[in-house]
């Protein structure tokens, strides 16, 4: 991590013009650290569980008091006298120092310049790194946010998050397991034979695609190419795959056929309906039921889970007993307490109803927020029942939930502190006077909350996807299966090409034409063959090797579909391809925010292109150092 990004990004102003004295900056902050009376009070959510501030802080001396130094050295840019950056970001939110103080604090700004950038640089940083140490905070190098487009967290002024999967995150088998058990019986009032089916989460993972016309189950590539299919619970040949996909595409767009499952919400739906495309295979379908279809059939099974959260059974029985259904975050409120603390407005936008997110919240937040504060102290502004996607592509009525019962007004502006029932998108920006990419929305449905935000707001996203704690853990076991994989594949590689030569001479010879050399023109006809035989016969013995592993790869994670975010061993799927488009950033969790300050600078990652990297060919046969 750079200093930069530990530390905040800084600029000195003399005589409002900017004047870049990093190291300065970065040794005046030091010292205002260690000095200030401040960091002996540290909230103990920003300290948690770690040892009281070191005696070395008695070194240093400075004769103002904390409000002095933040009040008179600091300043914060605003959104009037912000700029962009060569990142092209904005600068709102920069925390600037004054410098008519440098003086004061007996600190030269030009003195402190000398010598190569690179170099102070580097020892500023080593040296706030030891500081950071012996404050006993530790600094940060593993990533758990990652980044898709730059981000700078300074310039956000707002923060919106979602509840269910984000905010809150369920335990799949108890809260999906139940919402099965419900749709399950309501498909036996509608006549459905349903006896004998069990919940297995395992059978879907999120990102996959259900085809409603052919009763399938697909995963496809981020090009829409179809890699693996399943129809009812069996999975599909490689050659049916081809031959029932290789001249179609997924399509989101053409929502008649196709149904892409966002978030965990649609586990239990699609294990439920696979399922019962074996039943409607099996003729196990009533007949009073009339003649029936694999897309009818989808549509029965979701009016069967419809209801079964319309009427309010299933979310009744969790609110009865929340510590059966959700997994607790300790560091999750903390980690919103530190954005509220660092003048952020927190949003709560859910299409949950009032009493279901005021007994959820309460059970996941209060007891880990210090100094008896309560989750709605947390935000600024809570949305229930917003109405998810429509609450960002249009306009209704908002309303003030005004008593705990729930009883409700017409109003038609937001104010801090205040809690409403749906509402819009743009009323919330025109409320806080924030738009666009000043706002930030955390969610775990990528059409619902991320894509729907930055297609008709342009908000800045990010995406929550618990899965990928999972996938990552696989990732890792899996380093030495895939090293292998890849290496045999590379020695097929070389060997096809070393053969396809040898095709190529023999085809011109059987021409009459010259071969490639004068050599190769001269070549014995035997020696051709036997040379071509021995490389098919070692290329056959590579492929059967190959096939299993490669239909083995990412079973550490799910052994029906592989991993979450890739479609064969190399290629991105159709998710990925989701996440790359609409969400700026992504990460597992929530209080993954905790490992970050508030003011941090999140970079895109070089994304590599095709004609980036040499061939393992070139790297083999021309002894050329191959940098990748």
């Amino acid at each position: 991590m750079y200093a930069a990004e530990v530390l905040g990004k800084f600029s000195v102003y003399r005589e409002s013009a900017p004047l870049s004295v990093s190291m300065a900056s970065t040794q005046c902050l030091r010292n205002f650290i260690l000095i200030s009376p401040l960091t002996a009070h540290i909230n103990t959510h920003v300290i948690s569980g770690r040892a009281p501030m070191p005696p070395m802080m008695m070194r240093y001396r400075c004769s103002m008091d904390a409000k002095s130094v933040g009040g008179d050295v600091f300043s914060v840019t605003s959104s009037s006298k912000s700029d962009v950056d060569y990142l092209g970001e904005s600068t709102k939110g920069d925390f600037n120092l004054k410098s008519e103080h440098l003086q004061g604090l007996g600190i030269d700004g030009q003195a402190s310049l000398e010598g190569p950038i690179e170099e102070i640089a580097r020892v500023e940083a080593q040296e706030a790194e030891v500081l950071l140490r012996d404050l006993g905070i530790p600094v940060q190098f593993i990533s758990h946010i990652w980044s898709l487009r730059t981000l700078n967290l300074r310039s956000i002024s707002a923060i919106g998050y979602d509840m269910d999967y984000t905010l809150m995150h369920y335990n799949v088998m108890a809260w999906e397991g139940r919402a099965y058990d419900y749709c399950l019986e309501n498909l036996r009032n509608m006549g459905f034979l349903v006896d004998g089916l069990t919940f297995d989460p395992d059978l879907v993972i999120r990102g996959l695609v259900i085809d409603k016309e052919r009763g399938n189950l697909v995963k496809a590539d981020r090009f829409g190419y179809v890699k693996r299919a399943m129809h009812g619970t069996k999975m599909l040949s490689t050659r049916a795959v081809s031959e029932m996909y290789g001249r179609e595409l997924v399509d989101l767009r053409k929502e008649s056929q196709w149904e892409f499952l966002n978030t965990l919400f649609s586990v239990s739906e699609a294990v439920a309906y696979m399922q019962m495309v074996d039943r409607l295979d099996n003729g196990a379908i009533a007949a009073e039921l009339g003649p029936l279809d694999y897309k009818g059939l989808f549509q029965a099974v979701g009016r069967a889970l419809f209801r079964a959260h319309v009427e309010g059974q299933l979310k009744s029985e969790i609110m009865s007993k929340p510590e059966l259904f959700v997994e607790p975050d300790p560091e999750l409120p903390l980690a919103l307490l530190d954005q509220k603390e660092a003048g952020k407005k927190l949003l709560l936008i859910t299409n949950s109803d009032y009493h279901y997110t005021d007994k959820m919240m309460q059970h996941s937040f209060n007891r880990f927020l210090p100094n008896d504060m309560g989750w709605r102290d947390l935000f600024d502004i809570v949305i229930v029942s917003a109405r998810k996607p429509e609450f960002f592509q249009m306009s209704h009525p908002m309303y003030e939930v005004v008593t705990g019962e729930g009883l409700m007004r017409p109003c038609f502006k937001a104010r801090t502190g205040g809690l409403y029932s749906g509402g819009s998108a743009q009323m919330i920006e025109n409320s806080l006077n924030i738009h666009g990419d000043e706002i930030l929305y955390v969610g775990d449905h990528i059409y619902t909350d991320v894509s729907q935000s930055k297609v008709h707001l342009r908000w800045r996203t990010a995406l929550i996807c618990r899965e990928l704690e999972e996938e990552y853990s696989a990732l890792i076991r899996s380093q030495g299966h895939r090293a292998s994989l890849i290496e045999l594949i590379n020695q097929k590689e070389v060997v096809g090409e070393l053969f396809n030569q040898l095709r190529l001479s023999l085809q011109r010879q059987i021409k009459g034409r010259p071969a490639q050399t004068l050599a190769a023109t001269n070549m014995d006809d035997q020696e051709l063959a036997e040379s071509m035989q021995k490389l098919l016969i070692v290329m056959q013995r590579l492929d059967e090797k190959i096939a299993p592993m490669l239909e083995a790869d990412g079973e550490l994670f799910n052994r029906r579909w592989g991993f979450l975010s890739r479609a064969g061993l190399w290629d991105k799927s159709h998710l990925m391809r989701q996440v790359e488009k609409y969400a700026d950033i992504y990460t597992s969790r929530v209080s993954n925010f905790l490992h970050y300050t508030p003011f941090m600078y999140f970079r895109s990652q070089e994304q590599t292109l095709a004609h980036d990297s040499h061939s393992y060919y070139q790297s083999q046969f021309n002894g050329t150092a191959v940098e990748n």
